[in-house]
């Protein structure tokens, strides 16, 4: 099983949604005088600091109210270019300064990549205070969470011959076929790879649903993704994931809000899983908790966040 942080979530899926907008759409982007760039929020106290560069290398800072900083930089405009390299760039940047802070104070609330407070430290001060219930809350329940990614690769996928053998169904049809003139053969061999869909998305299906039951026992919430993500540009920058690769074929991708208390028995489990033969699993983490942080910044707080965008990540 590898296990490793090489595919943060959020930097290639964003990518993607920029690489679909017509250059008109990502012209139209909100206009700030005045603003702070948010990267993540953190319980933390009145002096705190961090000493790193964000986006484009603006110095980083935290505003602190009551126990809750707001990890920030000053900024005069939205991040938006055409150049797909300049994006990520900013993207790595903006999720290595959201790790950093969660090595720093614990565990973050992180926020999308260019979300953004219109106003100077005085406006956030004051979205703290006026959100302080409800930023303690979700600071303090994810205290300690961190978000995982897990991939369950096979490498060498079984063969229709195989399932051919195994199956009864497959058998007779296979069968019939040989004996069968074109035009019935051809309807009969539209039912031999109904068949055989059928087989691997049952087979696919029985080992999630094994898997999320078993990791559910250790973590506090696991949801199932896409298996396939869309291809796109974002990919050759990044390469990034995809659904079959060089003959293997990815049977599920999974996200995991866990305890930092039970990564050992995550891995534990997922060691279970990689010892089948064919299986391969590439489990990524700790990572700030993107899937599972609530959705803060957008709406009438006076922020110009991703979610006003016509670029917004899904």
């Amino acid at each position: 099983m590898s296990h490793d942080r090489t595919d943060e979530p959020g930097t290639d899926e964003h990518l993607e949604t920029l690489d679909d907008q017509p250059a008109e759409e990502r012209a139209e982007l909100p206009d700030i005088e005045t603003g702070r760039y948010l990267y993540c929020l953190v319980q933390t106290d009145a002096d705190a600091s961090l000493e790193t560069t964000g986006v484009d290398g603006e110095p980083v800072s935290i505003i602190v109210e009551d126990g809750i900083g707001a990890v920030v930089h000053a900024c005069d405009g939205i991040y938006d270019s055409a150049n797909l390299a300049q994006i990520r760039r900013w993207l790595v940047r903006h999720q290595t300064v959201v790790d950093e802070a969660g090595q720093a104070f614990g565990t973050p609330i992180p926020f999308q990549f260019d979300t953004i407070i219109r106003g100077d430290d005085s406006a956030v001060r004051e979205w703290l205070r006026e959100e302080r219930a409800t930023l303690e809350r979700a600071l303090s329940g994810l205290a300690d969470h961190w978000e995982y990614r897990v991939e369950v690769v096979e490498v060498d996928p079984i063969d229709d011959e195989t399932l051919t053998e195994r199956d009864e169904r497959l058998r007779d049809l296979d069968e019939r076929i040989g004996d069968s003139e074109e035009g019935t053969a051809f309807l009969l061999e539209k039912q031999f790879d109904q068949r055989l869909a059928e087989l691997r998305a049952a087979r696919r299906e029985s080992l999630t649903a094994d898997l999320e039951e078993r990791l559910a026992a250790e973590a506090r919430e696991v949801h199932a993704l896409e298996r396939s993500p869309s291809a796109s540009l974002a990919d050759d920058l990044a390469g990034g994931e995809s659904g079959s690769n060089g003959g293997s074929e990815t049977l599920c991708r999974l996200t995991l809000l866990a305890h930092e208390d039970d990564e050992d028995a995550i891995g534990s489990i997922l060691d279970d899983v990689a010892a089948n033969e064919g299986l391969e699993v590439r489990f990524t983490g700790p990572w700030p908790p993107y899937t599972f942080a609530p959705e803060l910044g957008g709406g009438d707080d006076g922020a110009a966040s991703d979610t006003d965008r016509p670029n917004s990540q899904p």
